[in-house]
């Protein structure tokens, strides 16, 4: 059958895609969980149309990390190990864009 080889490479594509990841990507990744660790984050916004009409909105995120109090500097390393295997290459709070 000429089937085989196509499912067998299939299956190998698939089994590719669930191996570690590059550092670089679990480090983009785990940057949001660690920040959501460190304090919820929320966006509320209030508006008022013509007519009288008038919205809100509101948007809270809390993560089970926060809620337990675990350090976001921890959160960031043991998930950058776990999605790649490999520890951080630039800690968390030495980043420029982190703002626990």
């Amino acid at each position: 059958m000429r089937i085989a080889p196509h499912i067998a490479l299939a299956a190998a594509a698939l089994l590719a895609a669930c191996g570690p990841m590059s550092v670089e990507r679990a480090e983009r990744e785990c940057f949001q969980r660690a920040r959501l660790a460190a304090a919820p984050r929320g966006m509320v916004a209030v508006g008022a149309g013509s007519g009288g009409n008038v919205g809100a909105k509101l948007s809270l995120s809390v993560s089970s990390d926060f809620i337990q109090g675990r350090d976001p500097s921890a959160v960031y390393d043991a998930c950058v190990l776990q999605k790649s295997g490999q520890p951080p290459r630039q800690p968390l709070y030495t980043r420029s864009d982190w703002r626990g």
